[in-house]
């Protein structure tokens, strides 16, 4: 099986695409990827992703809808998935998560989505594909998931660490999206948006200037972080990000604050 690295570029990409191993999912809008899209990538639509039950609507859907939405999509146990969107990727991210949380660990997100795509040349396609169902069964490893019990456990504990990816206004409750305001103790804030370059087509930035920053806000290499946003969608793109620079003990919290905020 082909394994990509988990930030992959658009001149590693294309010329892979067309790979029998290979899935290319496309988490744009609908209108976008009708318009133009990488060509051969399948199109899945990001509500699939989540359970959607409010007010806590971004819960991992339980392994037989996951089941049945993966193999709508042709992925097998050897796919490597190459996961994009239009939106600077947290909803690709989100199928990323996802995927860990399932133990399929190939997936990777193409950085910069569709604009470093379309923007630096590269070929599109505006062919609907129909992808071929196969029979994916999902196995959730729950010990990749951050609970809101678990988090309560380990408060206090210095080896675990908050990541809230959300806006300052969020994190300091002049927004407010839940019954309450505010943020989880001890949490620290990095905006996911913060990490993205939109100067070069919504990529990540360079590593350097990221664990910098991952520094200065105080988050150590050796800790066990867990990312929340609102329903764990720009936090998936966190989740990625940390993993991508060798934050292995990196977790997600589904629940996230329109979890913890409504309790």
């Amino acid at each position: 099986m082909r394994r990509f690295p988990l930030i992959i570029e658009p001149t590693d990409l294309e010329p892979t695409l067309g790979d029998a191993d290979l899935l290319v999912v496309d988490l744009c809008k609908a209108t976008t990827y009708t318009q133009a899209h990488v060509p051969g990538a399948v199109h899945l639509e990001y509500s699939n992703l989540v359970r959607g039950t409010k007010p806590v609507p971004g819960l991992l859907p339980d392994a037989a809808q996951l089941s049945k939405v993966l193999s709508a999509i042709g992925l097998r146990a050897n796919t490597q998935v190459v996961a994009y969107d239009d939106e600077g990727g947290g909803k690709a991210c989100r199928l990323i998560w996802t995927l860990n949380v399932l133990g399929h660990t190939a997936a990777s997100l193409l950085n910069g989505g569709i604009y470093s795509w379309a923007n630096e040349g590269h070929a599109l396609s505006n062919e609907h594909v129909t992808p071929t169902t196969t029979q994916y069964t999902a196995s959730i490893l729950e010990s990749r998931i951050a609970t809101k019990n678990y988090i309560l456990q380990h408060l206090d504990d210095a080896e675990v660490a908050l990541l809230d990816a959300r806006t300052p206004e969020e994190y300091h409750g002049i927004k407010v999206r839940a019954a309450r305001g505010g943020h989880i103790p001890g949490a620290l804030n990095f905006n996911w948006l913060d990490a993205i370059n939109r100067n070069r087509n919504y990529r990540l930035l360079p590593d350097a200037d990221l664990r910098t920053v991952l520094a200065e806000r105080g988050f150590r290499h050796d800790q066990e972080i867990i990312t929340y946003c609102q329903t764990h969608h720009r936090s998936a793109h966190s989740y990625v990000m940390l993993k991508h620079l060798g934050f292995e003990k990196a977790k997600g919290y589904p629940g996230s604050w329109s979890e913890w905020g409504n309790d």
